[in-house]
């Protein structure tokens, strides 16, 4: 019998009060009774419209049924049928905007709450079974994938599957790419990456740490090194400045800079020499994803006083809804139509505030959105000493500078064949934020899921 209620079942979450003041992770997770409970909401429709929001195409009411009938085991297995990630996909997947925004249960209620449950089935896996998947047997070719981010483990995962021998080439000490170093603890435990990598790496998967292709060595490099396919997911790493005066003062981060220090790098740890600023007020300038998490590590690391300054209103933030609303009762304070003008110096190097302009919306420019408008003389200072700038970010250029044949869009970001995602050099492909630049964890392993498929379909029977 169907759980016709129209309300999801809600998240355990940690008081707001209490979690402003840790980096533990803020949503707790549905105990298995509430997963079975919440799992009875679906319909199970004949012509599931949920899957076809869903960028690596799981089958949604198969591992719902699964776990409306206490089978964790067997909704597990359905949904590693398509997604290498699932912990990862489970928590920080746009899941509103995605599958649950085309589920039926969404017109005269809320949807099934469908990353909920994957997040739970996850969990529930990872915490009782322990077993290790088979190991299937080598095909003896050889893939490089460049870059541990969600597109990259996505394109090896696959492909370790189908019995290629596999090697993930990262530059940082630790895999993970954006889902380490870009997302804090509090929304994505560390751990959990960690886990999901060690599944790929027990499907024959290796990886290398602490290699920066482009400059450790070349893509050319890898192919006389006997690998026949290069997927290169390496992410967009360059942060975006505003190019206003005052930028090279001392307490003036890029999101990316100041994430990484605090996630990757342990800043918030005492026993972690990595210096980071433990600020009194913090501007955190943007409306995405990254500017909620800044704001929120900076609250967590004891600023009084956390501001998001956004030149257009909450209505055209990018970022998740629920993503805002945890901020808004975490305390950070939002600045809605304002944009800086400058950022003010001490006389010594360091921030000693920042001046805005209040703005207001015009007519809407080429993304859709109302165009923002400066209010002439509304000019006011925000008394802040660090200042945070989450304006986005562009591919790094080391590896198209250091390939030829490669070719970029005006943004720098790699072209590829849509359907293949192959660039215009021959047998390599690329996926994620290299060629969309910023954009979700899911879009990514969408790409890196497609590229797999066609290496396959390109060097099947090669070995």
């Amino acid at each position: 019998m169907p759980n016709m209620s129209p309300v999801k079942h809600p998240m355990p979450e940690q008081d707001p009060q209490v979690r402003s003041g840790n980096f533990q992770e803020v949503a707790l997770g549905y105990t298995a009774e509430m997963a079975v409970e919440e799992a009875q909401r679906c319909l199970q429709c004949k012509k599931p419209l949920c899957v076809s929001g869903c960028p690596v195409n799981i089958h949604i009411p198969e591992f719902i049924a699964q776990v409306a009938r206490g089978d964790f085991k067997a909704a597990y297995e359905i949904i590693r049928q398509t997604n290498g990630l699932p912990a990862v996909s489970g928590r920080v997947c746009p899941q509103e905007s995605q599958c649950e925004s085309l589920c039926v249960r969404g017109k005269k209620g809320e949807p099934v709450a469908i990353g909920r449950l994957e997040r739970f089935v996850a969990d529930w896996y990872r915490e009782n079974v322990t077993e290790e998947p088979p190991r299937p047997a080598s095909n003896g070719v050889k893939v490089a994938v460049v870059g541990s981010g969600p597109a990259g483990l996505t394109c090896a995962s696959d492909l370790a599957g189908l019995g290629y021998e596999v090697t993930i080439f990262e530059a940082f000490h630790t895999a993970g790419g954006v889902l380490v170093y870009g997302i804090p603890q509090f929304r994505l435990p560390k751990e959990i990456v960690r886990h999901e990598v060690e599944g790929i790496l027990d499907l024959g998967a290796e990886l290398s740490l602490n290699t920066v292709v482009g400059k450790t060595i070349t893509v050319d490099e890898l192919f006389e090194m006997g690998y026949r396919a290069v997927f290169i997911g390496s992410g967009a790493g360059l942060p975006m400045f505003m190019r206003i005066p005052g930028e090279a003062l001392s307490g003036v981060y890029s999101a990316n800079e100041y994430l990484t220090r605090v996630n990757l790098m342990k800043a918030y740890r005492e026993d972690h020499d990595t210096p980071i600023k433990h600020s009194r007020a913090v501007a955190v300038v943007g409306g995405g994803n990254v500017a909620m998490d800044a704001a929120r590590c900076a609250k967590r690391l004891g600023a009084e006083h956390v501001y998001v300054v956004y030149r257009r209103g909450e209505a055209e933030m990018p970022a998740r809804a629920e993503e805002i609303h945890h901020a808004r009762e975490e305390g950070i304070e939002f600045h809605l139509l304002n944009n800086p003008t400058r950022i003010l110096s001490d006389g010594k190097g360091s921030v000693a505030g920042m001046e805005c302009i209040r703005m207001e919306l015009g007519e809407p420019d080429e993304s859709g959105r109302r165009r923002p408008v400066e209010v002439p003389g509304s000019e006011f200072v925000l008394d802040v000493d660090t200042v945070i700038m989450a304006l986005g970010t562009t591919p790094n250029p080391l590896i198209r500078s250091t390939t030829p044949g490669l070719e970029t869009d005006r943004k720098g970001c790699l072209v590829v064949h849509e359907d293949t995602m192959e660039t215009t050099r021959e047998h390599v492909y690329a996926g994620g934020d290299a060629v969309t630049g910023a954009a979700t964890v899911i879009l990514a392993m969408g790409a890196g899921k497609k590229a797999a498929a066609a290496i396959h379909a390109a060097l099947a029977g090669r070995g």
